[in-house]
């Protein structure tokens, strides 16, 4: 676990920051896959854990949900239109060629959902939660303005998926119900200027330049 804010830290839970959750004061976001599970409830032992906020409902971020869930007794929050895939663990397939696969292999546990996450709501320790959708028709990030800091989920990558080489990307289209509307997220999310920006996959970023340099890259 890394210290990268006042009040939030970092947790890798696979190695080269490959797959990443975090803890902002009490809320842990995201949770990794169900086998990165123990991991993560280790490294939160001795911290204060008082709910678990979700970016959006893949499985290689709210896998690991209700294992979670069970180890802190802690409730789910989750964007509104993933509230149903957090729910029955069967996550929407994108409108893509690897539907069938994402059909077959994409699911995760099932966890109860307590509260859902909609534009401006106060996610505590001075966050607020952004509607991001696009990867995930529910997807949400968490902009704290004090200090920009911003956790993007995976409206961006800032690593190659197979390689884990370093620089920023965008999601995988196969795996993105609507990468056409992913694009404005990421477009909105640069618009912030953000002084920190945490990713589900990849190392931290603190140059917003190179955010706004990449987004400007995009096709109109």
């Amino acid at each position: 676990m890394r210290r990268v804010a006042e009040d939030v830290f970092q947790i890798p839970l696979t190695p080269r920051d490959g797959v990443n959750a975090y803890l902002l004061g009490d809320v842990v976001v995201d949770a990794g896959a169900k086998v990165s599970a123990k991991r993560l409830i280790k490294a939160l032992h001795g911290h204060a854990v008082g709910a678990h906020a979700l970016t959006h409902a893949h499985p290689d971020h709210a896998g690991g949900s209700r294992r979670l869930v069970e180890a802190f007794d802690v409730p789910v929050w989750v964007g509104e239109r993933d509230r149903e895939t957090v729910e029955t663990g069967r996550p929407p397939a994108p409108q893509t060629w690897a539907a069938p696969a994402v059909s077959r292999l994409g699911g995760f546990e099932a966890v109860g959902v307590a509260r859902v996450l909609r534009e401006g709501d106060d996610l505590g320790h001075g966050f607020t939660v952004l509607e991001t959708p696009g990867h995930s028709d529910g997807h949400v990030a968490f902009w704290r303005e004090r200090d920009r800091t911003l956790v993007l989920g995976d409206v961006l990558f800032n690593l190659h998926p197979l390689t884990t080489r370093p620089g920023l990307r965008e999601p995988p289209r196969v795996l993105t119900r609507d990468p056409g509307l992913n694009r404005e997220s990421a477009r909105r999310l640069a618009a912030l200027e953000p002084e920190l920006m945490l990713f589900g996959h990849g190392p931290p970023l603190r140059d917003p330049a190179v955010l706004t340099a990449f987004v400007a890259g995009f096709e109109a």
